[in-house]
């Protein structure tokens, strides 16, 4: 491996851990600040922040590794998050900022659910933590999974440590960096971090599709849009050969966004309620500009490989592969932080807000309820390293499909959590008994229909994404249970 390369992974890796240690020496004193960052961010760094941290790896591996392999029909499923993330930051993004405060300062959900809904304040803590754990462990792991396969993949046999192989070595990395940063500076790090990666992100997924079109062997768009027309028509189809079913598994990928947790914190960060606007506008725009960017990536680079004759195995790993052919070292090292950036960036949001419930749900609440800020501090760092080493476990396989692990955990998030925030920010009449049942049916039913393989083939045909009858069943159940228990307290609590 040259040398460049190194340099370029050695800097990115420097400037994470120094930008740790800046944000310990400025927000972790209280744990507002060290979970929530004293809701001072930006607008510009809480929307990269939260862009960054929804991406992850699969904006770099599994999108375009899904689009390499079955062509422009799965851009739909980037369509329908550009859709869900705009609704997300208009309808969701001001009230929870605003509401978060108004009911006891919350700092994290499951506390403003808790505060929201007095009367099952316990039940819904305790059942919104075990949720956000549950299907944290599985996402983090999504992201090791893609630093594993990068290390896997681009430095082939140069580890040997301890009979560990390059996939392992990738995870430990990728996991021991994350943690470096993580545990000592919170909040502030993530989100700063998460800025510095965003921009990293967006500018290797500009470079990137440029060179594999107009670049040595790429033949511009006419050339690809011919070479994969001769290969196969449909893969430069938005519609032929994608069953009704097919689509809408596709574009419902966005109604996770609105129950994200790591996602929607960074609304409740945000400095100001003026100041969302501003960040969504930003938020979009890199988005729109990245959501291009991994599409072109993935539709092109197929044509790339088949016009140079490559063999990719692994449609997953395109990114890599192109990133070592086409860059001098110095540029492939910085293309190669891209992809830790986008897995870094993820993780790190998801292990921040994994240890904050556990620590503010389940420490403070049962163990410790006289815990001081600082106890707190520490309890969440030790949280971190915790929930870090159960999604390395899960992660182990090297046979794991980053796409498959994230929509998993999306679907099981957005189903959970999306109609509550919904109804809780937006119906009034939404109580406690209603947001109880809401979470439990609609993590049950994602968790009950991947057991049953629903989301693989369904009734003899294809299968239907999990999060579809998930999002419908709980939002049944909270409208359902809510309007038969009406419960009056509540509503004198929310007109205060």
């Amino acid at each position: 491996m040259a040398i460049g390369v190194w340099i370029s992974l050695f800097l990115y890796f420097a400037l994470m851990i120094a930008i740790g240690i800046f944000a310990m020496r400025r927000a972790t004193s209280s744990s507002e600040d060290y979970m929530l960052g004293g809701r001072a961010l930006s607008p510009k760094v809480a929307a990269l922040s939260a862009g960054a941290s929804d991406m992850s790896g699969w904006l770099l591996l599994g999108l375009p590794g899904a689009l390499f392999a079955s062509g422009l029909g799965s851009a739909w499923i980037g369509i329908g998050l550009l859709v869900g993330a705009f609704f997300n930051w208009t309808l969701v993004a001001p009230r929870l900022r605003e509401q978060t405060v108004h009911y006891g300062n919350a700092i994290t959900i499951p506390s403003f659910l808790a505060n929201r809904f007095p009367t099952q304040a316990l039940s819904l803590r305790t059942v919104s933590a075990i949720v956000i754990v549950i299907f944290f462990a599985v996402y983090t792991a999504s992201g090791l999974v893609a630093g594993g396969k990068l290390f896997e993949s681009a430095f082939s046999g140069i580890f040997n440590f301890g009979g560990l192989s390059d996939y392992a070595v990738g995870i430990v990395i990728t996991l021991g960096v994350v943690l470096a940063y993580t545990v000592v500076g919170g909040f502030l790090a993530v989100s700063l971090t998460d800025f510095v990666q965003g921009c990293i992100m967006m500018l290797a997924l500009v470079i990137m599709p440029a060179v594999v079109l107009f670049g040595e062997g790429g033949g511009g768009f006419a050339q690809a849009s011919q070479t994969l027309n001769e290969v196969d028509p449909t893969l430069l189809s938005w519609t032929e050969g994608l069953t009704f079913i097919g689509w809408l598994s596709a574009v419902t990928w966005g109604l996770g966004y609105f129950g994200q947790p790591h996602i929607i914190v960074r609304f409740m960060a945000i400095r100001t309620l003026k100041d969302v606007p501003v960040a969504r506008n930003i938020g979009m725009s890199w988005m729109l500009i990245s959501l291009i960017g991994a599409i072109s990536l993935g539709v092109f680079g197929r044509a790339y490989a088949i016009r140079n004759g490559m063999d990719v195995q692994d449609p997953e790993t395109i990114f890599i592969i192109l990133s070592d052919m086409l860059f001098h070292p110095l540029i492939t090292g910085f293309l190669y932080a891209a992809l830790l950036a986008a897995v870094m960036s993820t993780i790190s949001s998801q292990l921040l807000v994994s240890s904050s419930s556990l620590t503010e749900d389940f420490y403070r609440l049962f163990l410790r309820k006289e815990a001081s800020d600082k106890e707190c501090v520490n309890i969440g760092r030790v949280c971190v390293v915790l929930v870090g080493l159960v999604a390395a476990v899960i992660a182990s396989d090297p046979n794991s499909q980053v796409l498959a692990l994230v929509a998993n955990a999306w679907a099981g998030f957005g189903a959970a959590f999306g109609p509550l925030i919904i109804l809780s920010l937006m119906w009034p009449r939404t109580n406690g008994a209603g947001a109880i049942a809401g979470m439990v049916v609609g993590a049950a039913t994602v968790m009950i229909w991947i057991s049953l393989g629903w989301n693989g083939e369904f009734m003899g045909g294809p299968g239907v994404y999990e999060i579809i009858p998930g999002f419908i069943a709980s939002m049944i159940a909270i409208l359902v249970v809510s309007s038969a228990t009406a419960d009056a307290g509540e509503y004198q609590h929310i007109e205060r």
